[in-house]
């Protein structure tokens, strides 16, 4: 638990001072007793005396205090509440590696698999939108509710030449905000057929546009799965950035072995492997964070956890309602116990 108000703290101080002072008066009560001339005449005269109950009263206000000066110093702690993401985007790559069959039956049906349950584990009034990406990137489903209409896009697929990552970033964030104007032009960088970047410094975004804190977008995130590293479009971390200013999070999934694999397609063999590092910075910048799934259990698993996590999300919430709602019923009982015991509120 945290406190927004840390200086109100020091009003705990008084406590002590409180029960110093209650002390000292009970010690003259004492003296203000043997004043009389037989402490037996006096007991006889008052009958069985309250005991320890008369502390009672003092000792809840006590607390009922305390906990007003915790209220006042307006704490706050970690709750897990209920997702408000109502919108993501399922970004996946459908580039020529994904027919390797180092993943059972090959890498394309098990990732169609594990989306598919992805979509259905979603709350209802979530709204999921499916992008599909290799040397283009398209978007193939609106983003919508009717689950149906999103798992068949994804059984649709078709397996092109290349990887544009940092394209279906781009397309996921026009369908997140299709009234934003992202012209990429000559500020952007470009990606060789390498995956190295080139040329331009970083983008700046279209006039009237404030940034935001990155990850603060309360409603609207990213899922992007490759198999591979980007070879054509714009550099994946420019365009991340773009997000990162939209507060849109990108969570990233690596998909098969680090090693990298031999696949063939079109007639052609050729090396795949995981550009890690891009995607990990994908995910950092974005306040995303970063998945690897060697099979497709993994990848199952990895999908079960961002259900999961966009289900429930844990969030830092003021709880300083709670605190001085307590104190109050405190003071209510402390109150109701003198009155009740001794005819008297305290």
């Amino acid at each position: 638990m945290t406190f927004l108000s840390p200086g109100m703290l020091w009003f705990l101080l008084t406590v002590p001072l409180l029960v110093a002072a209650y002390l000292h008066l009970l010690k003259r009560k004492r003296k203000v007793a043997i004043r009389y001339a037989s402490l037996t005449v006096v007991k006889e005269a008052m009958g069985k005396g309250p005991g320890f109950r008369r502390h009672i009263p003092p000792l809840v206000l006590l607390l009922a205090w305390t906990v007003g000066v915790l209220a006042m110093a307006r704490p706050a702690a970690v709750v897990t509440l209920p997702s408000q993401q109502n919108t993501v985007i399922l970004a996946m790559d459908v580039s020529g590696s994904m027919r390797a069959a180092d993943v059972e039956p090959d890498r394309i049906t098990a990732s169609q698999v594990s989306a598919v349950e992805f979509v259905r584990a979603q709350p209802s009034q979530s709204r999921v939108g499916v992008v599909a990406f290799a040397g283009t990137a398209m978007l193939v489903q609106s983003p919508t509710a009717d689950r149906d209409a999103t798992i068949a896009a994804i059984e649709r697929f078709q397996l092109q030449r290349g990887t544009n990552i940092g394209g279906a970033i781009l397309v996921s964030l026009q369908t997140l905000f299709p009234e934003a104007n992202f012209d990429l032009g000559p500020r952007f960088r470009s990606v060789s057929r390498r995956g190295v970047p080139m040329g331009e410094p970083p983008p700046e975004e279209e006039d009237g546009f404030s940034p935001v804190e990155p990850g603060s977008h309360p409603t609207a995130a990213i899922v992007l799965l490759t198999d591979g590293q980007a070879t054509t479009g714009p550099d994946p971390l420019q365009v991340a950035r773009l997000a990162a200013d939209r507060g849109v999070r990108v969570f990233t999934v690596g998909f098969g072995s680090r090693d990298g694999e031999i696949v063939g397609f079109g007639g052609r063999s050729m090396r795949v492997q995981l550009d890690e590092e891009t995607l990990r910075q994908v995910s950092e910048i974005t306040r995303g964070r970063y998945f690897h799934a060697a099979s497709g259990e993994d990848l199952a698993e990895v999908y079960n956890e961002l259900s999961a996590q966009f289900v429930m999300e844990e969030e830092e919430m003021e709880i300083t309602a709670g605190f001085a709602g307590l104190a109050g019923i405190l003071m209510l009982l402390a109150g109701g116990l003198s009155l009740f015991w001794f005819n008297r509120i305290l």
